[in-house]
């Protein structure tokens, strides 16, 4: 079998086994008791991952060159870094729910390359001469598994706001994951100052166990009694019902683990934007022109660098960097693919235009 019919075949492959790796993902979240899909699911991800490196090696040996120049390169190397950063990321959690939201990422990338590109896009040819240099696999290699690692950071945090229904979830503790979250909570006024109390039925029996020994006061404690009992029938109605500690167990684990993942990611992306001014320097002799692909890049990188300076100096937890980071990931949509189509610039070869 010559190299290009083996390549076809194993996007193909890659396709099919994403997809069947969705469906198990998705059939374990939604019937957690049934044996083995946890195993399976896994299982699918490592072997599409196999089967995008065996395809990425074989056009790099058809081709003489890193396989990044066109664009149905680029997707398989991008998917094979979200595959990668999956595996790392699920390792972490111990939670197969990361699947639910990479999976369907990883297929649909890997469907639009094999499935909807023209033939003419997915065949190997020559470099452009911008191309022919040693930097093509530092600068454009680190930027896809830059982008790669971002996604599925910022992934995790879409599925952290999933699992709280956007509720304003706080998490006590360090930023990396020691700590426990707070729901729901009151404040029960007596002799003895402030008490947080949880949203249940214990501060009237705080209250009413305070009533017996009070004397002189039974008149003002009956009445704080029975305003506390009317605050809870009033937010009873109109609060949503608090996460079960499942879920807040689960959104921990969540939030921790996109936060490790960008974390991981935004380095990477910082080396591989220097590594493209020092390429575009030799290249056409400035660091930086203002290229939409470069503009996008910076964009990205100041969106990034706003999530960890928001979680590590402004101590920013659940919600709010989770909200930030879905705002990453559009942008970091719009800057790998995004640019592309919307108009030309130097980064625009083997491409669409």
């Amino acid at each position: 079998m010559d190299l290009v019919a083996l390549q076809n075949k194993l996007d193909n492959i890659s396709f099919a086994v994403l997809f069947l790796t969705m469906l198990s993902y998705w059939i374990g979240a939604a019937f957690p008791r049934i044996p083995y899909v946890p195993a399976l699911s896994t299982a699918g991800m490592a072997i599409a991952n196999l089967c995008i490196a065996a395809l990425l090696g074989a056009r790099w040996l058809e081709a003489g060159y890193f396989p990044l120049s066109n664009l149905y390169e680029s997707l398989f190397f991008l998917t094979w870094g979200i595959t990668t950063i999956h595996l790392i990321a699920e390792n972490m959690s111990r939670s197969r729910l990361v699947g639910v939201f990479t999976a369907p990422l990883a297929m649909l990338i890997t469907a639009f390359a094999a499935l909807k590109l023209p033939s003419s896009m997915q065949s190997a040819a020559p470099l452009v001469p911008a191309l022919k240099s040693n930097w093509l696999m530092m600068h454009v290699s680190v930027m896809m598994l830059s982008y790669a690692t971002l996604m599925v950071g910022s992934a995790l945090a879409i599925a952290f706001l999933v699992v709280t229904r956007g509720e304003n979830v706080e998490l006590r503790g360090s930023s990396i994951g020691n700590g426990a979250y707070r729901n729901h909570h009151y404040r029960l006024k007596t002799t003895s100052g402030l008490q947080p109390q949880p949203y249940t039925s214990a501060p009237i029996a705080v209250a009413k166990g305070y009533v017996e020994g009070n004397g002189a006061s039974k008149t003002a404690v009956l009445d704080l009694v029975t305003a506390s009992a009317q605050h809870q029938t009033d937010a009873s109605a109109t609060l949503h019902q608090p996460l079960s500690p499942q879920r807040l167990s689960l959104a921990e684990t969540l939030d921790n683990i996109s936060y490790r993942i960008i974390g991981l990611g935004f380095p990477l992306l910082t080396i591989g934007i220097i590594a493209g001014a020092v390429w575009a320097n030799e290249a056409w002799g400035s660091y930086w022109s203002w290229d939409p692909k470069e503009t996008w890049a910076l964009i990205t990188w100041l969106v990034f660098a706003a999530y960890l300076h928001a979680r590590i100096t402004r101590g920013w937890q659940g919600r709010r960097p989770a909200i930030l980071a879905t705002t990453g990931f559009i942008v970091v949509w719009i800057c790998y693919l995004g640019v592309n189509l919307l108009g030309k610039g130097l980064h625009s070869y083997g491409w669409f235009f």
